[in-house]
């Protein structure tokens, strides 16, 4: 697969394994098994936060940075920079 690539998280379920948390077979959320560039939260997730959250990635990637830390979070009121 061709540069650059991105991961994004959409979705609870996605995030922090949703109503199955706590499941003998549920790890927790995707960022445990691969790095997540971008986190789009929502059961469903909002078609805006989704095209929000794409747009924001496009728009580092022509800048050129690098989205190695910290990750992107879109919540409710628009893409901002993750804290853990």
């Amino acid at each position: 697969m061709p540069e650059p690539k991105f991961v994004v998280a959409i979705g609870s379920c996605a995030l922090s394994g949703g109503v199955f948390r706590g499941c003998y077979n549920v790890m927790g959320g995707i960022d445990r098994v691969i790095p997540v560039d971008a986190y789009i939260p929502g059961c469903p997730p909002r078609p805006e936060a989704i095209i929000d959250g794409v747009v924001k990635l496009l728009s580092t990637l022509q800048a050129g940075e690098q989205l190695d830390s910290p990750a992107l979070e879109v919540d409710g009121h628009g893409v901002k920079e993750r804290t853990k």
